[in-house]
């Protein structure tokens, strides 16, 4: 998609919010055209509220959820057409929460990078924000960034600005708040870049507050979708790509070449290094049957190359690695004597023995092995980067 393609339609989602709403539409209207105001079932609004607006309308008959009222939108705009075709929608809530001039800081973010999804980060420095507010956003926060390996500033704001192709592709099946996290989460495991933006936040005092959100009911579909997402960003199915991105393989057999790939792609050195020690420290570790599902969950919590950390765990896979952390237990639990005699009776029949004896070597075993093989592979990605970095400019004098 090119920048000057970019059409954007301002959303603005309504659920008895009649004292703020028309002067959120008013503002909107001083600064866009393209406005539709989507009326998710209010009961505190006259029959004739709206009809001095003169934006676009579509009222629901009953409050189905800000969700399902940003998918009514995305529908809406799918089916615009010619100079009137829709390339992305910017969510401000009806609440008088947003200043609705910031649109503007979107609408520039867009023209610079149309495929990204972008977030309104809240400024929380005020003392008036509610500590609840505070606490929810660092909530999902954190649980945004276990899930992709990702870090975004606020999870929860409601001002965005979404790529009309992201809410027509993916698989969204929430209709309430809970909605506006499945759709960054799945966003990001279909390669959509997230992008923070700056904005301020108005909170009024607690008895001028408005606010729909269920204690009890949003936050337990907020606990089930989050359960259900965490689950699925460990299994190793592929997830559906919007945007396809380059992914390469980390290959224990061949590791100066996979280095040298990973450098191509501008992956610096130490990150290389921190994600094989990674993985190597980890696959050390006797987590029986679970180390890849280990390794997802630490790398994409530390943004760490999945792909590399993987790869190098392989080095620890039986039997070599094992035996040793058994022979470090052994000598540690046994006066400093080594196991000699390897037999089904010292393997078989002494078997939870030689499980408490792993247990105990590896926990030193993995950190010497992790930390070795951090500096090995640092050494290597950093002389591969450099001998690169020469023939490039050997080339660049050669032409010249």
């Amino acid at each position: 998609m090119k920048a000057t393609q970019a059409k954007i339609l301002i959303v603005i989602p309504v659920y008895n919010h009649g004292k703020t709403v028309l002067t959120v539409i008013e503002r909107c209207k001083k600064i866009h055209e393209n406005i539709l105001v989507i009326d998710d079932g209010s009961t505190d609004l006259k029959k004739d509220f709206f009809k001095d607006i003169n934006v676009p309308m579509i009222h629901h008959d009953g409050n189905l959820g800000k969700g399902a009222a940003i998918m009514t939108a995305a529908r809406y705009a799918v089916k615009l057409e010619g100079e009137q075709k829709i390339t992305h929608l910017v969510t401000i809530d009806a609440d008088l929460q947003h200043k609705p001039e910031e649109f503007l800081l979107f609408k520039k973010a867009i023209h610079k990078d149309p495929e990204a999804l972008y977030i309104g980060k809240r400024d929380f420095t005020s003392p008036t924000i509610p500590g609840a507010s505070k606490f929810g956003r660092g909530f999902s926060n954190f649980w945004f960034r276990v899930q992709t390996g990702q870090v975004t500033a606020d999870a929860q704001s409601g001002f965005r600005a979404y790529p009309l192709f992201v809410l027509e592709n993916l698989n969204l099946s929430e209709k309430h708040y809970s909605f506006e996290i499945e759709v960054l989460v799945k966003a990001a495991w279909a390669g959509v870049t997230i992008k923070d933006i700056d904005i301020s936040v108005y909170y009024p005092s607690p008895e001028k507050r408005i606010s729909h959100f269920k204690l009890f009911w949003d936050n337990a579909r907020l606990t089930n979708l989050n359960t259900k997402l965490t689950i699925r960003s460990f299994l190793p199915v592929p997830h559906k790509k919007l945007i396809k991105k380059n992914t390469h393989k980390f290959s224990i057999f061949k590791p100066l070449r996979s280095i040298r790939v990973f450098l191509d792609h501008n992956v610096s050195p130490f990150h290389i290094a921190m994600s094989g020690s990674t993985g190597i420290f980890l696959g050390t570790l006797p987590l029986i049957a679970v180390h890849t599902l280990a390794i997802l969950m630490v790398t994409g919590f530390f943004r760490l190359n999945k792909l590399v950390a993987v790869g190098t765990s392989q080095v620890c896979m039986p039997p070599f690695v094992p035996a040793l952390c058994i022979e470090a237990g052994y000598f540690l639990t046994h006066d400093h004597t080594f196991l000699t005699n390897i037999s089904f009776e010292t393997i078989g029949n002494q078997g939870l023995e030689r499980i408490f004896e792993w247990v105990i070597g590896s926990l030193i075993i993995a950190p010497v092995l992790g930390f070795v093989s951090f500096i090995i592979i640092f050494l290597m990605a950093t002389l591969l980067s450099f001998l690169g970095k020469k023939v490039i400019i050997t080339k660049n004098n050669a032409k010249e």
